[in-house]
This record gives C-alpha cells, sequence and structure tokens, in this order.
C-alpha cells in the first residue's frame, strides 16, 4: 500500500507516533480500569484530558508536516505539483489514502465523543472536584463525607441545571486551576458567597419549602470540661414551622422564606456576619417594617437598591455541606461514641486545649497531641499513666482523628474561618439579627427571646434532670453557675475562646 509522498516527511512521522501511542495508552489505561479497580484519582485526568491532547497533537502534526513536505516538493518542482492536492479515487495510491483518512477519521470522531463524554462527567464528578487539587480541597472534601448531602454531587448544588451556569463553572475552573499550579490561591479559601446559585434554584430542587415538618425534638448530649468530664443533657423541641403541620409557615424558623413574607436585608458582602439593616415586609397587607441595628448604624440613604439581598435557605443552612465543626461540639461527640474515653479524668479540658491551638501542620498537630496528652497524664495522673497506657492511647487517637476531620493547618480551615449561621453557641448565628438590637421607628424590635426557635422540655445531669411539660418551656439553666450574664452576652463571647 503506496500513501501520498509528502506523509514521508519527520514531522508527520513523528506525529503519527504521538498519536499511535496515545491511543494505545488511552485504549489499556481504560481497559486496566474495567477489570482492576484503581484508587488513584489522578488516572480519570491522564485518560480523559492529557492522553487525547498529545492524541490531538499528534494528528495535526500529521498534516502539518504534508504541507510543509508538500510546499518543499512545489519549491524545487519535482513532480510539477498542483497547488492544492488532487483526489483521484481511480487512482490506486489516491483511494488508498482516501480510505485511510475516511477510516482514521471515523474512528477519531467515535472516540472522541466517547472521550468527550467521559471527560465531561469526570469533571463533574465528586473524585475530580475534591481529590484532584488535594492540598486545595481536603478541607471541603473531608467534611463534605460527613454531612448530610454526602451522597449530591458537588455540581447539583454548585453548578446546577442549565447550559449558562455549566460554562460559568467551566470559565471559573480554568481561574482556579491556574490559582492551584501557581500557588494564587488563599488560605483559607473565601466562601464564594457573591457567585453562588440563588437556593431556589438549587437547594429548592430536592426540599420542597412548603413541605417542611412542624416541630422537631433534638436531645444534645454534652460534657463539662472538669475532671469528671461530667455529663449535662438538653432537650429541645425545635420550632422548625408552626405548632401544627396544616399551618404551614405561618409560624416557626421557616417563617423566614414563607412566601407571604419577604425579608431583605443589608449586609457586609465578605462573609454576611454583620446585618446592620433589615426591611420586613408582608406581601399580603402591605405592611412594611425597617429595622436598624444600634450598635452597627449604617446611612439609609447611601443604601442602593443593589444592596439589598433577599433572604433565603442559605443565609442560615450556609454550610450545608461543608461544616467545620467546633472543639466542644465534636469532642461531646467522640465522647459520646467512645471513641474519647469519659473514664479518662479531665480529658475535655484537655482536648479542647490542643483543638484551640494553632499549628502549622496536620503532621506537626497530632506528634503535639500525643506528646502532650502523655506528659498530662503522666504529670497529672502519674497513677493512671502507668497502668492504663491503652486508654490513654485511645484518647490520643480519637483526639488526632477528631483534628483530622475538623481542623486542615495547611489551608488554615477551621470552625472560626467558617462559621455556622445555625444556631448561635459558636458564632453569632441567629444572633445577627435577633439580638434586641435591630429596632423600627415605631418601636418594633427583632426579639433575642430564645422560645421563638425552641423550647427546652428537658435540660441537666442525666440522674437529676429537670423535666417540663411537653408544651412548656424551661428557662435554659446554665451548667456553670454564670448568674444572669447567658441573658445579656452572646454565647460565642464564652464558647469561641478566638472570637
Amino acid at each position: 500500500m503506496k500513501l501520498p509522498s509528502s506523509l514521508y516527511n519527520w514531522t508527520s512521522v513523528i506525529g503519527a507516533v504521538i498519536a499511535i501511542i496515545a491511543l494505545f495508552m488511552i485504549v489499556f489505561l481504560i481497559t486496566v480500569s474495567l477489570f482492576i479497580e484503581v484508587t488513584s484519582s489522578y488516572l480519570g485526568i491522564v485518560i480523559y484530558i492529557i492522553l487525547p491532547i498529545f492524541l490531538i497533537l499528534g494528528l495535526i502534526l500529521i498534516p502539518v508536516g504534508m504541507v510543509r513536505r508538500r510546499r518543499r516538493m512545489r519549491r524545487k518542482d519535482e513532480t510539477g505539483l498542483s497547488r492544492w492536492p488532487q483526489v483521484n479515487l481511480n487512482l490506486k495510491q489516491h483511494r488508498n489514502a482516501f480510505m485511510i483518512f475516511v477510516i482514521s477519521s471515523t474512528a477519531f470522531l467515535f472516540l472522541s465523543a466517547i472521550g468527550t463524554y467521559e471527560a465531561f462527567h469526570y469533571s463533574e464528578s465528586v473524585e475530580f472536584c475534591g481529590t484532584v487539587c488535594h492540598k486545595v480541597m481536603q478541607p471541603e472534601h473531608v467534611t463534605y463525607q460527613t454531612s448530610a448531602h454526602a451522597r449530591v454531587a458537588c455540581v447539583e448544588c454548585h453548578v446546577g441545571s442549565g447550559a449558562d451556569w455549566y460554562v460559568r463553572s467551566k470559565l471559573s475552573g480554568l481561574y482556579q486551576v491556574y490559582s492551584v499550579l501557581f500557588k494564587k490561591y488563599p488560605q483559607p479559601i473565601p466562601t464564594p458567597i457573591s457567585n453562588l446559585r440563588p437556593a431556589q434554584e438549587t437547594c429548592e430542587k430536592c426540599h420542597w419549602p412548603e413541605q417542611f415538618y412542624a416541630h422537631k425534638l433534638r436531645t444534645e448530649r454534652h460534657y463539662l470540661a472538669d475532671e469528671h468530664n461530667t455529663e449535662w443533657d438538653i432537650i429541645l423541641k425545635m420550632k422548625i414551622g408552626s405548632e401544627y403541620h396544616a399551618l404551614g409557615q405561618d409560624e416557626g424558623i421557616h417563617w423566614h422564606i414563607n412566601p407571604n413574607v419577604k425579608i431583605e436585608y443589608v449586609t457586609d458582602p465578605e462573609d454576611r456576619q454583620i446585618i446592620p439593616w433589615v426591611r420586613y415586609t408582608n406581601l399580603e397587607t402591605g405592611e412594611v417594617h425597617t429595622y436598624l441595628d444600634e450598635e452597627h448604624m449604617v446611612d439609609t440613604d447611601t443604601i442602593a437598591v443593589d444592596d439589598f439581598r433577599h433572604m433565603d435557605c442559605i443565609d442560615c443552612h450556609n454550610r450545608p455541606s461543608h461544616e467545620y465543626f467546633s472543639p466542644p461540639f465534636f469532642t461531646d461527640n467522640s465522647l459520646t461514641r467512645g471513641d474519647i474515653p469519659r473514664e479518662l479524668p479531665d480529658i475535655k479540658m484537655v482536648a479542647m486545649g490542643l483543638h484551640y491551638a494553632v499549628y502549622d501542620d496536620t503532621d506537626s498537630a497530632l506528634l503535639t497531641i500525643e506528646k502532650d496528652i502523655k506528659e498530662y497524664y503522666e504529670m497529672m495522673y502519674p497513677e493512671i499513666f502507668e497502668d492504663q497506657m491503652p486508654l490513654i492511647e485511645k484518647a490520643i487517637a480519637g483526639v488526632q482523628e477528631d483534628f483530622t476531620q475538623n481542623i486542615f493547618p495547611e489551608m488554615k480551615a477551621r470552625w472560626d474561618e467558617y462559621p455556622n449561621n445555625i444556631g448561635h453557641i459558636n458564632s453569632e448565628g441567629c444572633y445577627r439579627c435577633h439580638n434586641n438590637r435591630h429596632k423600627s421607628q415605631t418601636g418594633r424590635v427583632i426579639s433575642k427571646d430564645c422560645n421563638l426557635c425552641h423550647d427546652i422540655l428537658a435540660q441537666g445531669y442525666p440522674d437529676q434532670l429537670n423535666m417540663g411539660g411537653v408544651r412548656d418551656s424551661l428557662e435554659f439553666i446554665h451548667p456553670i453557675d454564670i448568674g444572669e450574664a447567658w441573658k445579656e452576652v452572646h454565647c460565642v463571647v464564652c464558647h469561641d475562646p478566638l472570637y
């Protein structure tokens, strides 16, 4: 089989070799991945992105070499070549070249279609989003895996449906690739507040606001940072919706997104943690009330319409899939599960002290945790250090596991950098508005009353539990006697020493 003479040049030969090797590697790696479970997240990039680039590059070099070869031949006037190639299927040489071109082009287009399809799906996968840029995205990927949305793909929330948002995400992704390659990314990665898609276009594709549950029972087990890790329980009735399901969103926490009510506010665009201006509009009656924060006053004349934000799900559920829990929270959970032994005296106090410290990297943090826990019990409880080392080793493993799941020194990602707006213990949360400081000109106040959101049904030590009725609400009792201070000072002031 004789091929066109213009094909015989080093550029085309090199291009053909590159294309053949790339094609062989693609087929080989796809075959391997079908029969052997490969855990490397980079295999998909190699198969569907890197190797196809080399395949296309090789195929481009073939005609480039042919054109250059043909020009040289024309300049030398070796065969009286015409300016453009001619195709005459009556000639065997042309027919062979034409058939090779058609078959190879068909195969290439077929493989390109499959590769493009697979590349699209791989670039939309959780594996691609979370593990390719391992160091940068590790905090988000780890916290995502323990969230309520662990089976929801990243793109379902971050991109959603529709071609326009898909194109936006890919254009944004190009800059992200540049940032990672040249280490231009900030630490920690800022929450993309300004360019998140509206919750109505993502969250509400699965969550149906009109069908929220009425009330929800929440039981919490806490431990005091004392010698005995004393247990303190609290049972709350969370007023998610109205007391009666039939009333829907007329009352309760989800009243904020009642379709007959419009809540607008002005805030700091960086993190939305300070809200100095709130406007309530009843869309049925036309009633309007504007509230100003006495502590963070703003000039209402300078507020533009573009500054207004219409309150939606994300204003409270701002960490739906990437929540960084605080040391008291995840330490309490580990004590409850038994991952950290409760019988080890002072362990909660020791664990929280280690978690609140600032470290340069995870490895040094884990070494410090092991060293400090051993040194503490060797000094303070030498008999336990001598006789119950397995208990101390278990505590070390539990504290280290909590650290790796919630705190990421390399990216400076932790609970105080990513506050959760649900609740009010470890961040301002609800108190951003419900703080008794937001007042209208008519004297209306956005109340700080705890019973607006929940009723305390029981609280106290397990053997001395203070119980209330199903429809009663107990007044909160602080586990440590601080008088009436808890009514005046926001919880985060004490509960987060880094606040």
